[in-house]
């Protein structure tokens, strides 16, 4: 691709606390930094659309989904992640893999990847087609983080491991996301309504474990992404709404 895309640290639109706080945008280089983050129970941002925890430390997560298909325009350049990873809410790196489709000139194209940011992300050579099935583990054990991706249609499996050495486990996430350039937050490619299901934090269902925030996707005026919310305290989904 011509644009080196990133993922990362959730970018804050704005937070609205349960205290009738409010707090200021970081920039979007910086990562969110919560103040009394267990009182925090929804925020909107630029970049995610979700859920996740924060207000612990967080050692595990894992989720499923089903990879939508994505609608172009004519001659449309577009993005759109789906993952799950550790740290990026409350911390400056993100240890996550996950699947992407995006518009190239108005072209659908899918693939996989994983990223231990600040670092570039790795793409996976294994075709990803709409509709795939993928599940997804990432743990952190004795310094070391373990990235499992596997999509179950197509019969592949990765599992990746690695250090990242500003990572403080701080949040664990399940994530759609506007990828971002050195330019910004990028255009979020039409993907209608897509699916996370079975997703723990530390082994237990994600709305069970201390604390749980729906993240809204927004731009300056509008809804880029909304989220449901949480279904036997594991699943939910993420509705394009605008790019």
């Amino acid at each position: 691709m011509s644009t080196q895309i990133r993922r990362g640290v959730v970018v804050a639109a704005a937070l609205a606390l349960g205290l009738g706080l409010f707090a200021s945008a970081p920039s979007a280089t910086a990562a969110v930094r919560h103040g009394a983050a267990h009182k925090l129970t929804h925020a909107t941002s630029s970049n995610w659309a979700g859920w996740d925890n924060t207000g612990g430390t967080y050692t595990s997560v894992s989720a499923s989904w089903v990879q939508p298909t994505i609608t172009c325009a004519k001659r449309e350049t577009s993005y759109a992640s789906f993952w799950i990873g550790l740290d990026g809410d409350g911390s400056n790196s993100v240890e996550q893999t996950g699947s992407e489709g995006d518009c190239r000139h108005g072209t659908p194209a899918y693939y996989s990847w994983y990223e231990f940011y600040p670092a570039y992300p790795v793409n996976y050579s294994n075709t990803v087609r709409p509709g795939d099935h993928f599940s997804s583990t990432v743990t952190y054990s004795a310094g070391r983080y373990t990235l499992v991706l596997s999509d179950a249609t197509q019969g592949w499996s990765h599992t990746t491991t690695g250090s990242a050495p500003s990572g403080l486990n701080a949040s664990a996430e399940v994530i759609a996301e506007a990828p971002s350039s050195n330019r910004g937050v990028l255009p979020l490619a039409n993907f209608g309504t897509m699916s996370f299901t079975n997703a723990t934090v530390n082994g237990a269902a994600l709305g069970t474990v201390p604390t749980p925030q729906k993240i809204t996707m927004v731009g300056r005026n509008y809804t880029k992404a909304a989220v449901s919310n949480l279904t036997s305290n594991t699943a939910f989904s993420v509705t394009w709404q605008h790019a």
